[in-house]
């Protein structure tokens, strides 16, 4: 039942003909990332909470329905997904001047993505579980077109199984992982999940749910507004090619000129 072994050329041949990027949508945030979110790798975006996480992924979903015309997976799990703002977002984007074309490009593009909500760590394995079993049906039709897995967030259905002295949580916590980094593996898909933030020593925030989850994503992506000011700031904590620590600022849209949703809009 295990996978068959690859040698190298055969990986390499994989990796140049589907584990390309797909874009966010922020020119600034592309071009820090070198193209912007891998195919068949699990990104992690950490940041204490308002940091913008949500708006985030849901400029990535807007782009990737829009851009490649590929199904976009949400997993809500705190009531976040604001389809409203999804739409504003595709409305500024939308080159036709016509109304009628636009709210026709509007709906195309809003059927590409699909929300769920998952409320508990089962729920999210059985989502799971039955994503799996239909890009497999798909795959074997030589129809797929998932391309982008978002969870926003994982760490609200994991950190509540993790109390206690006991390992359960933590053996549900890795499996979860690594669900999740099969799926883009095997089905060339970008996951790109959210985690908070916690106390660490000397109260300096750090990414929640532990050393054991650490591991798990290839990217870990920490994000966070500088007090006082609409500038965020974007720093690597692990990626496969960029040296930890490597940051870039973004200028945030004041709320009142989207409504309350903060947006990225230029590196400063």
């Amino acid at each position: 039942m295990h996978q068959p072994w690859l040698n190298g050329m055969e990986l390499l041949e994989d990796a140049l003909r589907n584990k390309n990027f797909l874009t966010s949508g922020l020119e600034e945030m592309d071009m820090f990332l070198h193209g912007g979110f891998r195919v068949g790798q699990l990104t992690e975006l950490v940041g204490p909470s308002s940091s913008g996480k949500t708006q985030v992924c849901l400029q990535v979903a807007s782009n990737v329905a829009r851009k490649y015309n590929g199904t976009v997976v949400y997993l809500d799990t705190g009531n976040s997904f604001s389809p409203q703002r999804i739409a504003q977002i595709l409305g500024q984007s939308s080159d036709p001047a016509n109304s009628q074309v636009k709210y026709q490009n509007l709906q195309n593009i809003m059927r590409n993505i699909l929300c769920h909500s998952v409320f508990d760590i089962f729920g999210l394995f059985d989502v799971l579980h039955q994503l799996q079993f239909q890009l497999k049906l798909q795959n074997g039709k030589g129809d797929c077109h998932g391309r982008l897995l978002i969870v926003d967030s994982v760490s609200s259905l994991i950190t509540p199984v993790l109390g206690g002295s006991g390992s359960l949580g933590r053996a549900l916590m890795v499996a979860v992982g690594f669900l999740l980094k099969k799926l883009a593996h095997e089905h060339n898909l970008a996951v790109l999940v959210t985690n908070h933030t916690v106390a660490g020593e000397g109260g300096i925030c750090k990414p929640a749910l532990g050393e054991s989850w650490k591991s798990i994503p290839h990217v870990r992506l920490l994000l966070y507004h500088e007090r006082g000011s609409n500038i965020c700031k974007i720093s690597i904590l692990k990626h496969p090619s960029m040296a930890s620590g490597k940051a870039a600022r973004f200028v945030m849209l004041p709320d009142s000129e989207h409504k309350g949703e903060p947006g990225m809009k230029r590196t400063v």
